[in-house]
């Protein structure tokens, strides 16, 4: 079946507009940031170039060729910059701008039937160098941010690669004919509907990426408490049901430290509340210096932590319990005498089908021993003894 190519880039260019302004709406909702700016400054680019092309011999070819490759590879660099702003890196204005002049410099001097294999092989190198940058950037951030999505997203920009690849090689090889609307070219109206499809594939993978992120943001916060970033007490009951549901630590040993910064309310009365919340944030930098990554520092409210140690009994949480000490006792020397020390109770517990309230009251037991012996120690909550 013969796919007219005229008619493919104009419904290209007119689905890439629409996708573009759907990207522009999605900014527009305030729930993203900066990047939908760029993807759907993209979808423009990318539209206007199909459109520009699909009225190649209609229109002057400064118009149809060079203006027309220049803001198809703008697009694609566009979208490679607002990829790289998602992933929160440099923006390399310079380089960007020099790739167009130096495509439009390239264009400009190869004009004509005979400069079109040239023509073509410059153009799908740089395209698929592009796309090459876009599968390298979503891969990285599929890696990083474990977004699904940035993993569809790199494999509908792989398969373009190929195709732009090939095309280079066919042009290099002066396989590629002497002009674009060739009668009997099938196989390059084939290629152009992909294309197409490709594009509004991508579109749609561009708006999951910021969904996904968005909705991440919004389960962080949920679970995470705002002013020290440690999980707050909704996140860890979540973390716990997990446990119990056979999570990777279920069936395992597990302690957990309550920690209370002692006489806090004191010091935030004498030196202010501004003093108070560092003096929170202080202790949390201090602790996550002496958990492993798979440890889980809680916000209980007020001033008062719960550090759960999976796969560790009580002997090597008292190890822990006092580095923590130890370490926040350094990190608050600097501050107004006298500096801040921490009670610690320590409890060895079974994660499973245990209530969060339980597993906190067998903690609470050493930590109340451990203010009454004054303060400024560790405490191991003593299991009962069989009648």
């Amino acid at each position: 079946m013969f796919l007219d190519l005229r008619t493919i880039f104009i419904t290209g260019a007119l689905t890439c507009f629409i996708i573009g302004l759907m990207q522009f709406a999605t900014f527009a909702t305030r729930r993203f940031s900066r990047s939908p700016i760029w993807w759907g400054a993209s979808s423009l680019c990318i539209g206007a170039g199909l459109l520009g092309t699909a009225l190649r011999d209609e229109i002057p070819d400064w118009l149809s060729i060079q203006f027309a490759n220049t803001v198809l590879l703008a697009g694609c660099l566009l979208l490679l910059t607002g990829i790289r702003h998602f992933a929160g890196k440099n923006l390399y204005w310079f380089g960007f701008g020099s790739a167009l002049v130096a495509i439009w410099v390239l264009l400009s001097i190869l004009p004509g039937a005979q400069g079109y294999p040239k023509r073509v092989l410059i153009f799908s190198t740089a395209m698929a160098l592009c796309d090459a940058a876009i599968v390298r950037e979503a891969i990285r951030l599929a890696r990083v941010e474990k977004l699904r999505s940035a993993w569809l997203l790199a494999m509908l920009f792989a398969p373009t690669v190929v195709i732009y690849g090939a095309r280079s090689l066919i042009a290099a090889l002066d396989r590629v004919g002497t002009e674009l609307f060739a009668s009997g070219s099938a196989s390059v109206g084939w290629l152009a509907g992909t294309g197409v499809a490709f594009i509004i594939l991508r579109g749609q993978a561009l708006l999951l990426l910021a969904a996904e992120r968005s909705n991440e943001a919004l389960a962080t916060l949920a679970q995470r408490d705002p002013l020290t970033g440690a999980m707050n007490r909704s996140g860890l009951e979540e973390w716990l049901a997990r446990q119990s549901g056979g999570g990777q630590q279920a069936g395992q040993p597990a302690s957990i430290l309550l920690v209370d910064i002692d006489h806090f309310k004191q010091l935030n009365d004498t030196l202010g509340h501004a003093a108070g919340d560092e003096i929170l944030r202080l202790f949390t930098r201090a602790v996550r210096g002496q958990l492993r990554s798979s440890d889980i520092l809680a916000r209980q409210g007020g001033d008062e932590f719960a550090v759960v140690l999976p796969g560790i009994g009580a002997d090597e949480a008292v190890r822990v319990a006092e580095r923590i000490r130890s370490a926040f006792r350094e990190a608050a020397r600097g501050l107004a005498p006298p500096p801040p020390t921490l009670s610690i109770g320590v409890a060895e517990v079974d994660l499973r089908g245990r209530s969060l309230e339980a597993l906190l009251a067998e903690a609470d037991e050493a930590l109340y021993r451990a203010k009454r012996l004054g303060r400024d120690r560790v405490q191991v909550r003593i299991a009962p003894t069989a009648a």
